[in-house]
C-alpha cells in the first residue's frame, strides 16, 4: 500500500502522522509544501472529495495572523482555493491520498487503521 502525505515537514501533526505510518510498516511517499510548493490539480481534488471548510485550517496561525479582511472574504470554495495557493500552510494538515483514491484531511489513528486494514 502506498500513499501521498502532503503537508509541511515541522508541523506537529504531519510528524505524529508519518511516524503512525513508519510505525505501522506502511509505504508512502511525502511532499512538502514548503520544498515542493502546492500543486494546484491536487488542491483541486481535494476541493472536489472534501470540501473547501474541512480543508481549510481556521485553528492555525496563518489563519490568525492574517489581516480580518481577508479571513472574512473567504467564504466558497473559490475564495478559500485562491487563500490555500497563496498561503498554504493555511491547509489543514496533513492531507492523505489514499490508494483507493480517498482523500482524509488531518490525522486519526483509528480511521487511518482502518484504511490500512482493508
Amino acid at each position: 500500500m502506498t500513499l501521498t502525505v502532503y503537508g509541511i515537514a515541522n508541523c506537529d501533526t504531519v510528524k505524529r502522522a508519518r511516524a503512525w505510518l513508519g510505525e505501522h510498516h506502511v509505504a508512502h511517499d511525502f511532499h512538502d509544501f514548503k520544498k515542493a510548493g502546492v500543486p494546484v490539480d491536487r488542491v483541486d481534488a481535494w476541493l472536489r472529495s472534501v470540501g473547501w471548510e474541512p480543508l481549510l485550517n481556521r485553528k492555525g496561525t496563518t489563519w490568525r495572523r492574517l489581516d480580518e479582511a481577508v479571513r472574512h472574504r473567504v467564504v466558497d470554495a473559490a475564495s478559500a482555493r485562491g487563500l490555500m495557493l497563496s498561503q498554504p500552510s493555511v491547509i489543514r494538515r496533513p492531507v492523505v491520498e489514499w490508494p483507493d483514491a480517498a482523500v482524509s484531511v488531518g490525522f486519526d489513528a483509528d480511521d487511518w487503521a482502518a484504511r490500512i486494514e482493508t
